[in-house]
């Protein structure tokens, strides 16, 4: 019998397999970066297109990154697992061309829901969010690279 992989090797596999179906995040050029058991990191460009009225980059935007980051996370574990809830703060504006790189990570997880955090940093490492989400597993839905 083939040896199962390593707990982190088939997180990632199943963050590449979701990222690869995830149209939305392709579309906006969000990359995922790196994702391990309970974390992942992703990444975005803000462009022109992603500014609000004031001209600096939009909430939406950065709560979109930030929520990727969150949707890779907490599907690094196996079952199909969709958001609850999530709140963002916004700390710091962000401009066009800033690349922005959000990191999520596993708080807890108690039967079928979890709660992580994620942070939202311009590339020289100033924090611009804060963002928390509670997850829900869907019951009998396995995800698989090949669902």
């Amino acid at each position: 019998m083939p040896e199962a992989p390593a707990p982190d090797v088939r997180a990632a596999e199943l963050a590449d397999a979701l990222y690869a179906k995830d149209g939305t995040c392709r579309k906006l050029g969000i990359s995922l970066h790196t994702a391990r058991q309970g974390a992942a990191t992703v990444g975005m460009r803000v462009t022109e297109e992603m500014t609000n009225g004031h001209g600096t980059g939009h909430g939406g935007f950065i709560f979109l990154l930030a929520d990727a980051a969150f949707s890779f996370a907490c599907n690094t574990h196996g079952p199909v697992t969709v958001a609850h809830s999530a709140q963002v703060t916004f700390l710091r504006p962000v401009a066009v061309g800033d690349e922005l790189v959000a990191e999520a990570a596993e708080r807890r997880r108690y039967g079928r829901s979890g709660i992580y955090d994620v942070i939202v940093r311009r590339a020289d490492g100033e924090i611009v969010a804060e963002f928390r989400g509670q997850s829900q597993m869907l019951s009998g839905r396995p995800f698989t690279p090949d669902s």
